[in-house]
């Protein structure tokens, strides 16, 4: 890595007072059997092992990329990979950086190359923030090997990132951590000399609580858990209670079950009783999401996913609910996200339901993967091109908008799947009026008077 003055100055102040830095930095994985989680990455002979061990020549590995939502590792791999990596080791932030700085790093690169023959490794964070212009600047360093790079983002990449880069890179997807990867991480930075060294115990309440409140993000989990420790030294304590951790956190400890399995079981509870249109049941396990502390994000995702599974077109406006929802949750967040969340959960369970768009995605998914594909009819071929006609193509189509009623009786599905009806709707709420116009809309397709 090449930090600038004021980057190695902090670096060496950290390192003289290594108590000075949070505890998520301070446990920081060094190697990649440290890593928690991602294990579907981490197996022998993977990109990463490979990127690491130095693998070069014929089989080297190309460019990654790293597809996460935040807190599953991505900086923490490209950390990993820095103190590993032989050759130089450059970090940018597309937040900060521009096509300066990029080209200033593909300068450096080349002449590293011709002058030594040490390769660079360019770790760019936030890569979806960059623009189309900035990342096809990566494209002549990533095509030539001039450097590898290793690019994180949270956004989806065949939507954040050009094609011409995606088809050059590996795509690796990061999962979010389990349970049991953030209870190694919380119990590990208590004992760890780099971590609380052991001066206090973390009891079983506290724990799950922090386990809890972490929702699969590492860094969160370890940041929570400073903020406890940090309160039960204060106290004179010698160990993290749950008391100590509610307060510290100002988060109240919230028991759904026995067996502690809440945050899936409420999440499916929530679900289910907005299925089953039970406002006040609804209600209640909304509410213990909230106060358990679940990511507002989270939950409005929830909402997202019932509204076209469960609601559909039985009431069309339930997905613009919620969608608008989850926009204003996240402009706003806790405690005034609460009050959205209501109001789009209770528009949910009061809607008529209806799974039928669900039912028939799934159904026509189900024939395509079973090969019933087949050739897009030849009159429904693009035939803007020279030398369509003489193929056949778009030859006999009916435009729709020159025909009286706006339906023309003509085949539009391949053979393979002509006839088939996906899309059974319901007579329930606003799909009633659906129902009527699939009835219609078909029997014309098939030429019925």
């Amino acid at each position: 890595m090449e930090p600038d003055l004021f980057t190695a100055a902090a670096e060496e102040r950290q390192s003289q007072e290594p108590g000075r830095a949070p505890l998520a930095v301070r446990m920081r994985p060094r190697t990649l059997d440290e890593v928690a989680g991602q294990r579907q990455l981490l197996k022998d002979g993977s990109p990463l092992r490979r990127l690491v061990a130095s693998t070069r020549g014929p089989a080297a590995t190309s460019s990654v990329i790293l597809w996460g939502p935040p807190g599953t590792g991505k900086t923490t791999l490209a950390h990993v990979i820095s103190q590993a990596v032989e050759g130089r080791f450059v970090e940018l932030s597309a937040i900060t950086a521009g096509v300066k700085e990029v080209r200033a790093v593909i300068e450096g690169a080349r002449r590293a190359v011709g002058m030594s023959g040490r390769e660079t490794v360019l770790f760019l964070d936030e890569i979806h923030r960059f623009s189309k212009a900035q990342q096809d600047s990566l494209l002549p360093a990533v095509e030539n090997r001039w450097v590898t790079l290793i690019a994180a983002t949270t956004e989806n990449p065949y939507f954040s990132v050009i094609s011409p880069l995606l088809s050059r890179s590996l795509l690796l997807t990061l999962e979010s951590l389990t349970d049991e990867d953030i209870r190694l991480l919380l119990r590990r930075a208590v004992t760890d000399e780099r971590g609380l060294g052991g001066q206090l115990t973390l009891s079983q309440e506290a724990e799950d609580h922090l386990v809890r409140l972490a929702g699969g993000d590492a860094r969160r989990s370890l940041t929570t858990l400073e903020a406890a420790a940090g309160a039960a030294l204060e106290k004179g304590e010698e160990s993290i209670s749950l008391a100590t951790t509610e307060t510290a956190v100002n988060q109240a400890a919230v028991r759904y079950d026995k067996d502690g399995d809440q945050h899936y079981d409420v999440a499916s509870a929530l679900i289910k009783s907005i299925r089953g249109s039970d406002v006040d049941a609804t209600l209640h396990y909304l509410a213990r999401m909230i106060e358990a502390g679940e990511d507002p994000r989270f939950i409005a995702r929830r909402l997202m996913i019932s509204a076209s599974e469960d609601v559909g077109l039985a009431d069309p406006t339930a997905l613009q609910t919620a969608v608008a929802a989850a926009q204003a949750v996240a402009l706003i967040g806790f405690p005034e996200a609460r009050i959205i969340l209501s109001q789009a959960a209770i528009a949910l369970a009061l809607a008529p339901k209806s799974n039928a768009a669900y039912l028939a995605i799934d159904a026509a998914l189900a024939d395509v993967r079973q090969g019933l594909a087949g050739a897009v009819p030849p009159h429904l071929r693009d035939g803007h091109y020279k030398g369509a006609a003489k193929l056949g193509h778009a030859q006999g189509y009916q435009y729709p908008h020159d025909l009286p009623e706006g339906i023309a009786g003509q085949q539009y599905a391949p053979d393979a799947v002509h006839g088939k009806e996906y899309y059974r709707p319901t007579r329930r709420g606003g799909e009633a009026r659906y129902a009527d116009t699939v009835e219609w809309t078909r029997a014309r397709l098939r030429g019925d008077q």
